[in-house]
């Protein structure tokens, strides 16, 4: 497929994804072992060039390069920002549309020796300007983190408060009042308890929660870029 370049300007145009995850409560992103030059067998985010004639914009360009080099598909997805300039890329002046993405753990593919989960605080070195992008990522994940459901994305279909409590908890980076956290939820309306499902021992089981079905709609959207 041919790639996107300016012709006149020799500007190169691509996508790299940032794809976050929770592994044992703390926060990984998913990299690649890049294939070819530059930076031949270096581990990478999944990025590649735009394919004009085949991807509908930018985001169906980073939902193909997730489902080709990392096996992921049907993730939620956004666009973070614009990385561009002369330094960025030895082939010459470039720009990348950045994008975040999360995704539970159970959805990652089975092992793959092209594919590492890697942990956040300590991430190996990087080509390109990846590291820069993983932190402008981070910051909004963090960031939306505070005020929305934006953490919802790293469960499975069902969990119980206290797990979805520990998400939170991760992503942010520090410990959230219970009451609050509740409280925080049901003002949301996001969730709703599934019926006669509990989870844990005899004694004190937990209710189990799922995203409401009119959030189940929008969360599916915006997974598919749409």
């Amino acid at each position: 497929m041919k790639k996107t370049t300016d012709m006149e300007t020799g500007v190169l145009v691509s996508v790299d994804v940032v794809l976050l995850t929770l592994v044992d409560s703390e926060l990984h992103a998913v990299l690649v072992r890049r294939a070819h030059a530059p930076f031949a067998g270096v581990w990478a985010l999944p990025g590649g060039y735009v394919h004009a004639q085949e991807d509908a914009d930018a985001q169906a360009s980073a939902a193909r390069v997730l489902r080709d080099k990392a096996g992921i598909d049907g993730v939620y997805l956004e666009q973070l920002a614009t990385f561009s300039g002369p330094a960025r890329d030895p082939r010459g002046w470039s720009v990348a549309i950045a994008y975040c993405a999360l995704v539970p753990q159970p959805q990652l593919p089975a092992d793959r020796a092209d594919v590492a989960v890697v942990p956040v605080a300590a991430l190996p070195q990087l080509p390109f300007d990846h590291r820069a992008i993983i932190e402008a990522a981070l910051a909004r994940v963090r960031s939306k983190s505070q005020y929305s459901s934006l953490p919802v994305h790293l469960c499975g279909d069902t969990f119980t408060l206290p797990y979805l409590q520990s998400v939170y908890e991760a992503v942010l980076g520090e410990p959230l009042n219970k009451v609050s956290f509740r409280r925080k939820m049901d003002e949301m309306g996001l969730l709703e308890a599934v019926p006669g499902a509990m989870q844990g021992g005899a004694h004190r089981p937990a209710q189990l929660y799922r995203v409401r079905p009119a959030f189940r709609q929008a969360l599916a959207l915006s997974a598919r870029g749409l």
